[in-house]
């Protein structure tokens, strides 16, 4: 997770930044089941409203978590799926809270009501992320159900009035770019306390849809709206926070834009080498390292766009043992510094900050996890492999063929 606005406070004062980040073990994204009422185009655990067999009972998810904490694990996220299918979510959330983990709730928040909420306010989740992806006929069409928005919309404001702290959560795409300043409206509208971006992954039903990724500049375009209402919200003194997820080129788009917007000015001088020292703390990609996968029938994974690789499974392995001890070929490259990135990607100035950013798109596309990222948004002369771009790049051919098919 890309975490924009904490990055861009660093510019409001010349305090130095502290060391790497270190965290005592992995956050856990946990698909705590696979069913879900939805059937959205972008789904990596390509999920249906029907039972699938295999998923673990209440007594194998205590027992796990009971070995979290063995783990160190600092956050649970519980996902699906929509985890608020499980009959049992609750008794699991009060078991994990009691652990003392931070917990959080990923949904669609179309389950979200007054039947219920009293229930998820009791629960005391840290936060809830509830999934909004454009305006009402987009989300509609794109989660496949209609009314979903309004469900969707109507559980914020019941968080909300709870007290809970809530959170919009989109996929960007290229066909509803251009909602995005709509749904930032939203945000601030609602008085939403966390608006989360995530970048298509080419994995699960989102790899059979890789072609309606935004188009690079779109990509840039978008980022420069986040990075701008961020900033915008911290020279205001709104308490927000905005934060992207699965292209970790965002890190060093920031650097560029933070050079762009304040260099000029010698009060920023010594913050934007204090931001790029923070970026290159933060690291980038954390597959494999400070992010790790559950899946719904316990089997771990590196994070959860890897369902294709398997590194045990909690009902035969303790989580614990596996995480510290694997000889996993595929781990012990999400463990090396650098990474043994191939291609665009060994050769960029900014490895030390994204960490070769997000290795499924490069093998879903190649076959190799370690060739370079597809989904870098970063063209050559931005990277430094480059000194100047080719007339025409293949990027602004694309553009021209979207424009005549409207």
């Amino acid at each position: 997770m890309f975490r924009i606005s904490h990055l861009l406070k660093t510019m409001t004062s010349d305090t130095p930044p502290k060391g790497p980040r270190s965290m005592p073990g992995p956050v856990v994204i946990w698909n705590l089941i696979r069913r879900c009422n939805l059937s959205c185009k972008h789904c990596y655990a390509t999920s249906l409203d029907i039972d699938f067999s295999g998923e673990l009972t209440t007594e194998q998810i205590k027992a796990t978590i009971d070995d979290l904490k063995v783990a160190k694990v600092p956050v649970l996220i519980l996902s699906g799926g929509e985890p608020l299918m499980r009959p049992d979510i609750f008794e699991i959330t009060a078991y994990a809270k009691a652990k003392g983990f931070y917990v959080a709730l990923s949904t669609n928040g179309t389950l979200i009501d007054e039947s219920n909420i009293e229930q998820i306010k009791a629960a005391d989740y840290q936060y809830v992320g509830i999934s909004i992806d454009g305006l009402e006929e987009y989300h509609d069409e794109f989660r496949r159900q209609k009314g979903s928005f309004k469900a969707s919309l109507k559980a914020v404001q019941l968080c909300k009035e709870a007290g809970i702290k809530v959170g919009l959560r989109l996929c960007l795409t290229r066909d509803n770019k251009h909602e995005l300043e709509d749904m930032l409206k939203l945000m601030e509208e609602y008085n939403v306390d966390k608006f989360y971006m995530s970048h298509l992954n080419y994995s699960g039903r989102g790899k059979r849809n890789a072609d309606r990724d935004a188009m690079f500049n779109m990509t840039k375009a978008g980022m420069e709206q986040l990075f701008e209402r961020a900033w915008q919200h911290i020279c205001d003194g709104r308490e927000s926070d905005f934060v992207t997820g699965n292209n970790d080129a965002d890190g060093p788009f920031m650097l560029q834009w933070a050079h762009k917007k304040f260099g000029g000015d010698p009060l920023y001088t010594q913050r934007l080498k204090n931001l790029e020292q923070h970026l290159i703390n933060w690291g980038g990609n954390a597959s494999g390292v400070n992010v790790a996968n559950i899946d719904n029938t316990g089997t771990i994974h590196p994070d959860t766009y890897w369902w294709n690789h398997d590194l045990g499974n909690v009902k035969t392995d303790k989580f614990s043992e596996v995480w510290r001890d694997t000889q996993d070929e595929l781990m012990q490259g999400f463990r090396q510094k650098p990474r043994p990135v191939k291609g665009r990607c060994a050769q960029c100035q900014y490895l030390s900050i994204c960490g070769g950013n997000t290795r499924t798109r490069a093998f879903a596309q190649t076959g190799d996890a370690w060739a370079e990222d597809p989904g870098c948004y970063l063209n050559d002369v931005e990277i430094g492999i480059a000194t100047e771009l080719p007339a025409t790049s293949e990027i602004e051919v694309q553009e021209i063929e979207v424009q005549q098919v409207g």
